[in-house]
């Protein structure tokens, strides 16, 4: 009798979860270390993204490193000491990468890819170069982790409606429910322990909202493409747009937030 094998669902899911805690950890750390280790890792998380973006949109393989290289030169200025840092002059070089790659290959949608990589990679490095920015940046991180988590066993738990069926089949509403309520505890936690600012707390919520649409906005943009990650370079989990779509709206309303004037009695 030939001995069974494991359900290929169940080992799949743990494959799933050793990378995501790999994964949780590697960016834990780096926030932590902070300085050219958060940048080093942000800009090849860029510039991968930047790869898969260009895949999601048809382009031919040069095509594909022009965009690399232009978003290369915003991601280079924004090395903390290095360079200029996390600030205006790196926006500018953000929309600076998007006008040269539609000039150049005429392809607007490959264009966007600039703001779309670029802005959050850019907010995350100004999150974490405030004062008390280990817990602001792992707040921004953490919220869309634990909107992830709280959303995958609310919706497999109780089922239900479906979000947006024609875009992505599996979410459901109460997925989303399970993540903003997953978010906002984490935010409480934080403000409890580590003295996250009020108006973080209160956006957090909001906040997991917006990963939800970014998560969305990613399933789109796979369904048109006809794939069904964004890459295969994170085993069990597809791309690194897979990973990072819902932060990829969080990231800069979370910079905004973040470097508001302070009110006293937040």
């Amino acid at each position: 009798m030939k001995p069974q094998r494991p359900p290929k669902k169940a080992s799949n899911l743990a494959l799933r979860a050793i990378v995501g805690v790999a994964l949780i950890a590697v960016a834990m750390l780096s926030v932590i270390v902070g300085g050219l280790a958060f940048w080093l890792l942000c800009v090849a998380l860029g510039l991968v993204m930047m790869a898969e973006w260009a895949d999601l949109h048809a382009t031919p393989p040069q095509t594909k490193r022009l965009a690399q290289y232009a978003l290369s030169v915003p991601l280079a200025i924004m090395a903390p000491t290095l360079g200029a840092g996390p600030g205006f002059f790196a926006l500018g070089l953000i929309a600076g990468a998007g006008f040269f790659i539609v000039i150049v290959t005429r392809r607007q949608g490959l264009a966007l890819g600039a703001a779309y990589v670029g802005l959050p990679v850019l907010a995350l490095l100004l999150i974490r170069s405030q004062p008390g920015g280990i817990v602001f940046a792992l707040w921004a991180l953490a919220l869309v982790w634990a909107c992830d988590i709280g959303a995958y066993f609310a919706g497999r738990f109780f089922g239900g409606p479906k979000l947006a069926p024609r875009i992505s089949p599996n979410k459901t509403w109460a997925g989303l429910a399970g993540g903003v309520l997953a978010a906002g505890a984490l935010a409480a936690l934080l403000h409890v322990a580590y003295g996250l600012p009020l108006r973080l707390t209160l956006a957090t919520p909001f906040l997991a909202v917006l990963a939800q649409i970014g998560d969305l906005y990613e399933s789109w943009l796979k369904r048109r493409a006809g794939v069904k990650d964004s890459g295969t370079i994170l085993p069990g989990h597809g791309g690194v747009l897979d990973r990072l779509d819902g932060l990829v709206p969080v990231a800069p309303i979370a910079a905004f937030l973040v470097i508001l004037p302070k009110v006293y009695w937040w």
